[in-house]
């Protein structure tokens, strides 16, 4: 027994051992240290802030309550966001030091080259129109389905639990997601029987299998499916609640009117509850927009269903094409910019009309 310890106590804890517990508590401590003092630091600021008297005082509180969130902001966002829009007007270049011999990296100016060549390689440029593909079609299943589902299913019997069988997709992660559509909805079999559920139903039809993941361009909406899935509860929810909003007494008043089921919808429900539509279909937008995870589980790009997010990582983490890649988040902001804009807009007109 003696020697099972002895060889037990040659055996590498990994990486577990006093060493690592000594690092690991100074990391803790100087942790703690540092949540300690930024504490104190921001408690003696607004001390001395509510120290201040006079007409100032509130001029000087607001400074001292944004400064830090500004800060935070610049560091975090503005930074990043000037370093690579100028990232994607540049060029790295490996030269080796004529002294040393050791390769270094320089950064040239190259204008609009990194963009040119993003519209007119074709397959960068194929993956750019599948991005527009994604956030065309995905918002307006998430929102039509959803949309319908919160019409039908409002005021029904067993109204919650139905809904949460929608809203439950969201709870999964985009990996998770790939993974159930992959290997249960899609999984495709060369020889053998088929495991995936299309394939199998479509076996007892005597209708061949189909590679789901592999037949284009039909790939692309079969992934978007699954975003689809997942956004539908989301949809469902928000677009529900604004339903509940809308006053009966004017559904009861153009019914008394006359108006059937279908004008009660157009002419009142729809546009009592457009507010919430746009925020919902340009929520799902953006969200659509910044898509990495699915492709980059179930096909990796591959069968021309690259979409702009991974080809951004691709390029830039594996093919260290950072200029390129940056270029493409640029694109990628750019699409976002015009959402934003048209989102603004129509909750300021829905607030005019209030």
């Amino acid at each position: 027994m003696s020697g099972i310890h002895e060889a037990a106590a040659l055996v590498p804890q990994s990486g577990l051992d006093g060493e690592f517990w000594s690092t690991q508590g100074s990391n803790l401590l100087l942790a703690a240290i540092s949540i300690v003092a930024f504490i104190a630091v921001v408690a003696l600021v607004m001390f001395g802030a509510d120290l201040v008297r006079g007409r100032i005082r509130d001029k000087v509180q607001l400074v001292v309550l944004i400064t830090p969130v500004l800060v935070l902001l610049g560091i975090g966002l503005v930074y990043p966001v000037i370093d690579t829009v100028w990232l994607s007007f540049t060029e790295i270049v490996k030269e080796p030091d004529p002294v040393t011999g050791i390769n270094t990296e320089t950064s040239n100016f190259v204008g609009l080259q990194n963009y040119i060549y993003a519209f007119t390689d074709p397959t960068v440029f194929r993956t750019i129109l599948n991005t527009l593909v994604w956030i065309v079609l995905v918002p307006l299943l998430s929102t039509g389905v959803g949309l319908a589902y919160a019409v039908f299913i409002d005021r029904a019997k067993g109204e919650k639990a139905l809904k949460s069988l929608v809203f439950m997709p969201m709870a999964i992660s985009f990996v998770g997601a790939s993974v159930i559509w992959g290997s249960i909805m899609y999984d495709y079999n060369e020889t053998g029987a088929q495991t995936g559920m299309l394939n199998a139903v479509l076996g007892t039809f005597g209708i061949g299998p189909i590679n789901f993941l592999a037949e284009e361009p039909w790939n692309t909406f079969f992934l978007i499916v699954i975003l689809s899935w997942i956004q539908t509860g989301f949809a469902m929810v928000i677009i529900s609640a604004a339903i509940k909003g809308v006053p009966p007494e004017i559904n009861e008043a153009a019914s008394l009117d006359g108006a059937n089921s279908w004008q009660r919808f157009w002419r009142i429900t729809v546009p009592s509850i457009r507010g919430t539509l746009v925020v919902v279909m340009t929520t799902i937008t953006i969200a659509t927009l910044k898509v990495y995870d699915i492709v980059r589980t179930l096909t990796q790009g591959r069968y021309n269903t690259d979409v702009v997010a991974n080809k951004m990582y691709v390029l830039s983490f594996v093919e260290q094409r950072q200029p390129l890649g940056a270029a493409l988040a640029v694109i990628l902001f750019i699409f976002v910019i015009p959402i934003v804009i048209y989102n603004v807009r129509s909750l300021q007109k829905v607030k005019e009309t209030r």
